[in-house]
């Protein structure tokens, strides 16, 4: 199984509390919610690097300081197996990576028990998967939301897990998704240099770099705060605008956090099309659009968002992987419908 203590270094600037601290710096990979820290701090499962134990939530922590969470057992899996269809891009006795459908949750939550990766998995891998972090998510090393569709890849066995969790950890991963956003996005756009945390890359590429924390009124929804919350950085450049009205968009993740594309792309001003919770509905004017490319942007059901590429070190053979998947049907329409219906 994986190392039941996750060693944890402060960096610059740490938030004032000890649980807010360790969150920010909490690899992804881990599976630690905030939340889920305060517990552990709770029942004396955090300490000091000499081994003190430290159950006060205010405590302060100091840059290059190293922390101590010690980290539950694995738990029994509760998912079962289900005969789900599966797009399988590439399986060795080590790792499966997988094309995931719109629709598709990764795991089992209260609300939604059954009809998810996992349960596919489980019946694809039988009791090859390996476990993680007292967490019962087989397998998984990393998640992509439900009404995103593309590329995961799932760990077999411990060694795999521990390799790949560690490449999210360093974040050496290579990870670029496909958007379809409102406006284009452009460095030219003086809205969109005063905006904090935006920079400007050569090859036109924006770099957005703002930490990410539950929203202080909605707790479903994400966003970006100033001194707490985990670090995050995305890039993103345009491969192809429709006018002035939406843009195609390459998006690739240095971090990897919760909702990070849509709330780093809400933040600089171009929300996604068809994302219920961010984006919401734009009006857009009769003259920059046809009426059948207006009414498809109202009617997207999804956020236009697509894990397109995942390249990875292979945690066994050392062996570079690189996967490509194209966009679904509905994203690949939604393209075609703007491309022609630009006035």
């Amino acid at each position: 199984m994986s190392d039941p203590v996750l060693r944890l270094v402060i960096g610059e600037n740490p938030a004032p509390r000890l649980d807010k601290a360790l969150a920010a710096i909490v690899p992804e990979a881990a599976s630690i919610s905030r939340s889920h820290l305060v517990r552990l701090i709770g029942e004396g499962a955090v300490s000091r690097e000499n081994g003190e134990v430290v159950t006060n939530l205010k405590t302060k922590t100091r840059e290059g300081e190293v922390w101590c969470v010690k980290r539950p057992p694995v738990g029994e899996i509760v998912a079962q197996p289900e005969d789900i269809p599966l797009d399988v891009v590439f399986e060795d006795s080590d790792l499966i990576v997988v094309n995931k459908p719109v629709g598709m949750v990764v795991h089992p939550a209260p609300g939604s028990p059954s009809g998810t990766l996992v349960n596919a998995l489980l019946h694809h891998c039988g009791d090859s998967l390996s476990g993680i972090n007292g967490e019962k998510r087989p397998g998984i090393v990393h998640r992509i939301d439900k009404d995103t569709s593309g590329l995961i890849v799932v760990a077999k066995t411990d060694k795999a897990h521990q390799g790949l969790a560690q490449q999210f950890a360093d974040h050496t991963l290579e990870r670029h998704y496909r958007a379809v956003v409102y406006g284009v996005p452009s460095r030219g756009d003086p809205r969109l240099a005063g905006v904090k945390g935006i920079a400007f890359e050569t090859g036109n590429i924006i770099r957005v770099s703002g930490n990410i924390a539950r929203h202080k009124t909605d707790r479903k929804r994400m966003a970006v705060v100033i001194n707490t919350g985990r670090h995050a950085i995305t890039r993103a450049r345009v491969l192809e605008q429709f006018g002035e009205v939406a843009s195609l968009v390459d998006c690739w993740l240095e971090t990897g956090r919760t909702h990070q594309i849509r709330v780093h792309l809400t933040h600089m001003g171009h929300s996604l099309i068809g994302d219920q919770t961010y984006g919401g509905k734009r009006a857009i004017a009769a003259k920059s659009l046809s009426e059948v490319a207006r009414d498809r942007i109202k009617d997207f059901p999804r956020q236009a968002l697509h894990a397109a590429v995942l390249g990875f070190v292979h945690p066994t053979s050392s062996e570079i992987l690189r996967f490509e998947a194209e966009m679904p049907v509905d994203m690949r329409g939604l393209v075609e419908i703007l491309r022609e219906g630009v006035t």
